[in-house]
């Protein structure tokens, strides 16, 4: 049963909400044993190419080691005057420097901002980063209207 207050967003609607970056979560698929890794991160949004880019600590010692080509879901929400929005993007990170994905990278990279969050306790220039990119398998926005009275 659908919930009638609850409308997918057109491509318009989503990319307002997007707009060229900010921040989500990013869950990482394990096997049917595990529990997702779910991460909040920053992202860079391009409309034109409907991918989002990733500049993602890297560590291998972490539970994201070894990150590309595995399946992900991410999620951003938010919240304006009149209602409530999430956007879910689901399919496999790519690596930006495979160089079938380089020039199109390039490309999006001038079309997003990715926000620098500083969350790690130590200096950002002591932190190993890597940029991926998600080009969605899956998107799917919905907005709800308030139902206050």
């Amino acid at each position: 049963m659908s919930d009638p207050l609850s409308t997918e967003m057109d491509e318009d609607e989503r990319n307002a909400c997007l707009g060229t970056g900010g921040t989500g979560v990013i869950s990482f698929c394990g096997s049917a044993a595990d529990s997702p890794h779910s991460i909040p991160v920053s992202y860079g949004y391009d409309a034109t190419e409907t991918a989002f880019y990733f500049r993602l600590a890297v560590d291998p010692d972490s539970a994201k080691a070894a990150i590309s080509d595995h399946d992900v879901t991410f999620v951003v929400y938010g919240q304006t005057d009149d209602n409530w929005w999430s956007v879910v993007a689901k399919g496999q990170l790519e690596s930006t420097m495979e160089e079938s994905i380089a020039t199109e990278t390039l490309q999006g990279f001038e079309h997003v901002h990715i926000p620098f969050v500083d969350i790690f306790g130590r200096p950002p220039k002591d932190v190993p980063f890597e940029f991926y990119r998600l080009v969605p398998d899956e998107l799917t926005s919905r907005t709800e209207s308030s139902t206050s009275v």
